[in-house]
């Protein structure tokens, strides 16, 4: 009977973070950016839904913001606050399924266990909507939800539904679904991709799902390529990878680009590292296990793990295991997001 796929994203994350802080916000036009100062050089974090009808959005300049909206407020970016909720967030979503994978801060996939023959779809719905409710009575926030046969079609569906939506997407409506979708909203296709799909006469999903994928191979490469014209028909076969163990300690980052630059890779991976072994000795902890999470461009997600001879909270012992598992890694294509992980730990 296939999977149903749960893929939530709480809406305007940063910002509904800080108006959960300060109620009085609440409706007003809310930039989170920097240490909060639009006077200074700096870009927008998260926007609410208030600002973004000014057309503020992530990336942009925090002057260029404020000249959008001069009556915004600007606040500073809390990372720890945002990392407190997305672990209650997640803890939530483990309730649920062992299956749960991190899509940045603010959104996952969920993976729901079922009996072999079983339609996965009417459970799925059920839980997905007590995950929704718990997420607003116990957080306090709002998430969109799409519930789907993979995991491209539930994040494109949650997508669709935004702000606060639920999207529901069987098996026997994709098709309807993806085809008249501009090709922008595919799950994957950036600016240049889409410039090059527009050159070609390509302006829909059910363009490009029409369109004989050799022609598709010749203008992106057999891998890009075939990516997506699968995608366009609506398969992914990409599983839902956890990155979380009860006794561990993770970060990860998702890039605001796409990089193929091993020394970007290498540097962030550093970083996190440092704040991994950081975690490691304020809690007394040791890690006998190093993992790296690495996804590329086409969402495809490896993990990688290692033993250290003994367990250690060393940054030189968990940063050198970890720049080995990165270095055996082929990294045929950009990368999109990085982590590292430690665990088994006494």
């Amino acid at each position: 009977m296939g999977r149903a796929v749960i893929h939530i994203d709480l809406d305007a994350f940063f910002a509904s973070v800080e108006i959960k802080k300060r109620p009085e916000l609440r409706g007003r036009p809310v930039v989170v950016g920097a240490d909060g100062d639009p006077a200074k050089r700096g870009v927008v974090s998260a926007a609410s839904y208030e600002a973004r009808k000014y057309g503020i959005r992530a990336g942009m300049p925090l002057r260029q913001a404020l000249k959008r909206c001069a009556d915004a407020v600007f606040l500073p970016v809390d990372f720890q606050a945002y990392e407190d909720e997305s672990e209650r967030f997640m803890s939530i979503l483990r309730d649920y399924s062992p299956l749960v994978e991190s899509f940045g801060l603010d959104e996952a996939f969920v993976d729901l266990m079922h009996e072999p023959g079983q339609d996965p779809f009417p459970q799925a719905h059920g839980l997905a909507r007590e995950m929704k409710g718990r997420i607003k009575k116990e957080l306090g926030l709002i998430a969109s939800v799409g519930v789907a046969p993979n995991k491209l079609l539930a994040k494109m569906a949650a997508a669709e539904g935004k702000p606060d939506g639920f999207v529901v997407l069987p098996a026997g409506e994709v098709e309807k679904f993806l085809r008249d979708l501009p090709v922008r909203k595919l799950w994957g296709v950036g600016v240049k991709t889409e410039a090059r799909l527009k050159e070609l006469g390509i302006n829909t999903v059910g363009e490009l799902a029409k369109t004989p994928v050799q022609h598709i191979e010749r203008n992106f490469g057999p891998n890009i390529g075939r990516s997506l014209h699968e995608h366009a028909r609506g398969i992914d076969e990409s599983a839902v990878v956890p990155f979380y163990e009860p006794l561990s300690l993770s970060r990860e980052v998702t890039f605001e680009e796409d990089t193929a630059d091993f020394h970007i890779l290498k540097e962030t991976l550093y970083v996190l590292t440092e704040d991994v072994v950081q975690r490691l000795k304020s809690g007394h902890h040791k890690a006998t296990t190093v993992t790296i999470k690495i996804r590329f461009n086409n969402f495809r997600t490896i993990t990688r793990s290692g033993t250290l001879e003994q367990s250690s909270e060393s940054l030189n012992d968990v940063w050198a295991a970890a720049l080995k598992l990165l270095e055996a890694v082929d990294l045929e294509r950009p990368v999109r997001l990085v982590g590292v992980k430690a665990s088994n730990l006494e």
